[in-house]
């Protein structure tokens, strides 16, 4: 398919701000495991790799603001629609705050929860627990972020996404170097860190999206924020993403709690890993972005020949940006792990399962740019179908299959399950394509203005 110029300056303009802003977001994560890794003890390194993974399961688990905000908005700025695009702002920002204070009322339930399912070892686990404690206390903030970064994404104002998550990340990472080194408050500086750098960015992203109000019609009364008839399509997007996102988060949680029962050595040695595929996923997800509000787009103005077209950059970007990501892996391994720590029981056994990490690009950078897809066209359904397919049907075999080689078997299961992400998000892209993605939207989204 020929390449129109347009659309590649189109996705360009929407994907190169979200790849800085994405790959920003694993820093803060990047550089606590860096100071903490050259701590005299694993100990910091440990707390944080498991109350950062119970602090991302929770949070995480409502990401389906970020996704599905997008992907209605940007089919209501397809369609020219307006006055939408501005309502659905404001009902993820209501939804945000509901659940975000309803997180933070019933916090101690839902740690005491997820650290009984991790269960860190011995001294590891009280530290775990105050790390997650304070960065919990921001979970209105991260999700009312979330809400205005993918409004922001569906209505093309990419460069203003990337000024909300790069003031969270830069001025979290500017903390960690206060707090865990000047103030030397170690595992506990860190979630100070990103519990204010949260905080911030909301109030950033309020500021930009009062910059851009008088861009957008507001012609609905207040009123229709109160009536629950009016949220009907986007909480029907956000319920199949979040049985999606509890099943993602399920693995890495899952991931987590079996390298902790193999030790601290082993727990710390994955987190340095699971960092670094942080890093390239977040990457990922930036191309993954600039898909979905461009197909979003296509399929809301019903322009198939330009949905293709973003759908065939997509592929060509992901696949050129993996290719580097897996060499560059490949060949810089040893100095990569020394970044991180200089403990070296630590660095041997991260170094030891270094080629399943320079694997994981090149296998799972499909199903991120058709996530990308799917979303921008509607399709959470077949997301949400394939995801649990994923977990239940290939990782958890995978694992069980797998246990006699310990910390291999793990992360073997976790690359076969980004692989069966990729042939099952494949395949129903080609069958979708046969009968036509057109129909995937509804004829009352085509319609919903808002008078």
């Amino acid at each position: 398919m020929q390449i129109k110029r347009d659309d590649q300056k189109r996705y360009l303009a929407i994907a190169i701000p979200m790849v800085l802003a994405t790959a920003a977001a694993p820093l803060p994560g990047i550089v606590d495991t860096a100071i903490l890794g050259h701590l005299d003890s694993v100990i910091h390194l440990s707390a944080v790799a498991a109350g950062s993974t119970v602090i991302a399961t929770v949070i995480w688990l409502f990401g389906f603001l970020r996704m599905g905000t997008t992907a209605t908005t940007s089919r209501a700025w397809g369609a020219d629609d307006s006055g939408r695009c501005s309502m659905l702002l404001a009902q993820s920002l209501a939804l945000a705050a509901a659940i975000g204070l309803a997180i933070v009322v019933v916090r101690q339930p839902i740690l005491a929860f997820g650290f009984h399912l991790i269960a860190p070892p011995g001294e590891t686990a009280t530290l775990a627990m105050h790390y997650a404690e304070i960065r919990i206390l921001a979970a209105p903030a991260a999700l009312g972020t979330f809400c205005i970064c993918g409004w922001l994404i569906g209505v093309q104002q990419a460069r203003w996404a990337l000024l909300v998550m790069l003031t969270i990340n830069l001025l979290n990472v500017v903390l960690d170097f206060v707090l865990i080194l000047g103030l030397g408050m170690n595992s506990i500086g860190a979630a100070w860190a990103s519990c204010i750098a949260e905080s911030v960015g909301l109030f950033v992203g309020l500021w930009v999206t009062a910059h851009l109000a008088p861009r957008f019609k507001r012609n609905w009364p207040w009123r229709r924020l109160r009536d629950w008839q009016m949220y009907r399509e986007i909480l029907t997007v956000n319920r199949h993403l979040l049985i999606r996102t509890m099943c993602l988060m399920f693995v890495f949680a899952f991931f987590t709690a079996q390298g902790a029962r193999q030790g601290q050595q082993v727990l710390a040695a994955n987190a340095i890993l699971m960092q670094l595929f942080l890093l390239f996923a977040f990457a990922l997800d930036g191309f993954a972005h600039a898909t979905e509000a461009l197909t979003g787009a296509a399929i809301g103005a019903r322009n198939q020949t330009r949905f293709y077209g973003v759908c065939t950059i997509s592929a060509l970007w992901g696949g050129g940006v993996t290719s580097l990501i897996s060499v560059l892996y490949l060949i810089c391994d040893s100095a990569i792990i020394a970044l991180f720590t200089d403990i070296q029981p630590v660095a041997a056994l991260a170094a030891s399962h270094f080629i399943w990490l320079a694997a994981m690009p090149l296998v799972s950078v499909w199903s991120f740019m058709l996530d990308g897809v799917f979303l921008g066209a509607g399709k959470t359904r077949d997301m949400q179908n394939i995801m649990i397919i994923a977990v239940f049907a290939v990782f958890l075999p995978a694992w069980l299959a797998g246990r006699a080689w310990g910390n291999d078997g793990l992360w073997f299961a976790f690359l076969l399950f980004m692989a069966a992400r990729t042939v099952l998000m494949a395949d129903n892209f080609v069958r979708t394509s046969k009968r036509g993605w057109l129909p995937a939207v509804q004829p009352r989204e085509q319609q919903a203005g808002v008078n």
